[in-house]
This record gives C-alpha cells, sequence and structure tokens, in this order.
C-alpha cells in the first residue's frame, strides 16, 4: 500500500496539555508519527512524495472566517503581547452571542472546542502539510490504487467547519471525502474508528446526503467530546439517515467493538457508497492512556480485513492512538489486514 508523510508535522509540537488539573506533555505528539513511519517501513509499505495542498476542498468543508483564523491568529497572539502558546479560556457557552470578538483572546475562544488543544508558531504550517498527505492519498486512489494510507499529523476528525480542537484543526478524512465527491462519485462514505467520537466530521456533513458518517467510539456520557456523538445523532435535512452513531461502553472488548464495526459496514453498503474514507484511529487499544476500550493489537488486523470486505477504493487517515510505542503496530496492523484480505 502507498502510504505519504511530511516531516513538517514536527512545526506543531506544543509543550503543555492541561490534563487532570495539571499541565503535562501532550498526548498527542511527534513521536507517534515517528513509530507508526518505523513500522511501515519495516512491513514494506511504499513510500511516495507528497502533493501541494490544493485549498478548494479545504474551503468546500471549512468556513472562511475560520480559516482566516488559523492563518492569522499566531501573528495576532504575538502582536498582543502574549508569550507562550495559544490556548483557549474563555467559550461562548449558552445563551451567550455567537460572535466572534475583535480582540485574539475572544477569537481563540471562539473558534475553539476544548482548551486542551494549543497552538503554536508552527501549528497552521503543520495543519497544512498534514491535510495535503489526505489529498494526496485520495489522489493516488482516484487514480487507480486500491487504498492509500495518509500519516496525517495533526489529526483531524475533532475539526469543525469552523473549530478546532482535540488536537485537530483541519478536518482531513472530510476533505478527502470531498474531494471524492467533487471527481464525480456519486456518494461517500467516512468510517471513523477512533476511540473518540468524530464530532467535526459529522458536523461538515450532518445535513448533506451524499457523505454517510459512521463512527464506533466511546459513549458520550463518558468520553471527550462529551456533547456529541449520541446514537440518535441521524442527520438533519438533506442528511437525515446519512450519520449512524454506534457508542460503546468503558471496558469494550473487540467482540462488541467488531458487531459495531459490521453495522457500520452494513450501512456503508446499503448507502451505496462508491468510496470510503476511515478516520484510522488505534486509540481503541487496551492500553491507550485517554482511552477505555479493550481492544488487542491482532484485533486491529481483524478490522482492516473487514473493511476491505467492503471492497470500496479506500482512504486512511491517521487520526488518534496515544499508546506510543503501540501506535505503530496497531495502525499497520490495520493497512496489512486490508491488504491481506484485499489480494
Amino acid at each position: 500500500m502507498l502510504f505519504f508523510h511530511d516531516d513538517r508535522h514536527r512545526l506543531h509540537f506544543p509543550q503543555a496539555e492541561l490534563d487532570g488539573g495539571q499541565f503535562v506533555t501532550p498526548y498527542e505528539r511527534p513521536s507517534r508519527v515517528e513509530y507508526v513511519l518505523r513500522r511501515l517501513q519495516e512491513t514494506g509499505m511504499r513510500a511516495a512524495a507528497p502533493g501541494a495542498l490544493d485549498m478548494g476542498p479545504v474551503r468546500a468543508v471549512h468556513a472562511p472566517d475560520y480559516l482566516e483564523f488559523l492563518a492569522t491568529c499566531w501573528a495576532d497572539w504575538v502582536a498582543s503581547g502574549a508569550r507562550g502558546e495559544i490556548i483557549a479560556t474563555s467559550f461562548p457557552v449558552r445563551r451567550m452571542r455567537q460572535k466572534p470578538p475583535r480582540n485574539i483572546d475572544g477569537k481563540v475562544g471562539y473558534y475553539s472546542l476544548a482548551a486542551e488543544t494549543a497552538i503554536t508558531a508552527g501549528t497552521w504550517e503543520a495543519a497544512q502539510a498534514s491535510c495535503a498527505l489526505a489529498q494526496s492519498a485520495q489522489r493516488a486512489v482516484a487514480a487507480g490504487e486500491r487504498a492509500a494510507f495518509a500519516l496525517c499529523r495533526p489529526p483531524g476528525h475533532h475539526a469543525a467547519s469552523d473549530l478546532f480542537g482535540g488536537y485537530c484543526f483541519l478536518n482531513n478524512a472530510a476533505v478527502a471525502a470531498q474531494m471524492f465527491r467533487d471527481d464525480g462519485a456519486g456518494r461517500v462514505a467516512v468510517l471513523d474508528i477512533d476511540f473518540h467520537h468524530g464530532n467535526g466530521t459529522q458536523d461538515i456533513f450532518h445535513r448533506r446526503g451524499d457523505v454517510f458518517f459512521a463512527s464506533i467510539h466511546g459513549a458520550p456520557e463518558d468520553a471527550f467530546p462529551y456533547f456529541l456523538g449520541y446514537a440518535d445523532e441521524t442527520g438533519e435535512g438533506a442528511g437525515e439517515g446519512a450519520n449512524l452513531n454506534l457508542p460503546l461502553p468503558p471496558g469494550t472488548p473487540f467482540g462488541p467493538w467488531a458487531e459495531a464495526l459490521d453495522a457500520a459496514l452494513a450501512a456503508i453498503r446499503d448507502f451505496g457508497a462508491e468510496a470510503l474514507v476511515v478516520s484510522l484511529g488505534t486509540d481503541a487499544f487496551k492500553d491507550d492512556p485517554i482511552s477505555f476500550f479493550k481492544l488487542e493489537s491482532a484485533d486491529f488486523a481483524e478490522a482492516g480485513r473487514r473493511i476491505a470486505g467492503a471492497g470500496l477504493p479506500t482512504v486512511f487517515v491517521m487520526e488518534g492512538g496515544y499508546a506510543i510505542e503501540a501506535v505503530g503496530i496497531n495502525a499497520v496492523n490495520v493497512l496489512q489486514g486490508f491488504e491481506e484480505a484485499a489480494a
């Protein structure tokens, strides 16, 4: 399988994350990519050079004011006299005006989902490079590859049309799905197997009937992002019926998780998808530090085999997975399982 990576992910490396009432080294860190890259190389996956970012599909899924914020927030932050990383401290919560302020502190809160995700001087460049990887993988599949893998960092599935958070800034999976539509696919599906609900992807496609979104994740009563991901969220307007959330409780092992995966794949088949984008998070792993499912490393290979059974052109986009030393094994197990079944 072809894969794409870009060393510019290292430009985004916040030094602090607020967790449990204290600042810690972020769980989402550059070494995640290094472990995945090493495993890709060990297993003989084929590296390919990524192409340049096309902002057209990005603008199709993200609001223009949000993109302008991402492009300018660091310069505005520095100009304000602030020192250190950008971290949101104030949010437009219930019964407050949904109107972007002029002040940079207010802007950060307006466009932010949560306070755990910091922005640094290199974040915008790293996010663009990450999104270009998803675009490159989509182009490879559109050109005839059965599947391709984008080793994206920062990840993307928590990034909504106009919100960053959950370590995400641009929604890489949504951009790849949009590109399949732009290339002529009548219907596209996004399958999110990250432990955390892909609230951003749901937000982007919730009112669209041309992209089906299915997510298997920790129940929002117990897991980030908490306020989206319930089973009764099935889409709105033209998107009614094109959203499937499969929340699962703490301690879920592979058996029930695999049943949810099969249900998602059956729904994707019934939807009539012509192409598939997989948000490949590995934080369903039993030893992940910020998750509560109990999958073994071998289970990820079986997941890949089942995804291959859909028989669709497939783009895999890296999302989460924070058991650092296992993230490469688990991610590549999905890809190898897929290749074995697709052969």
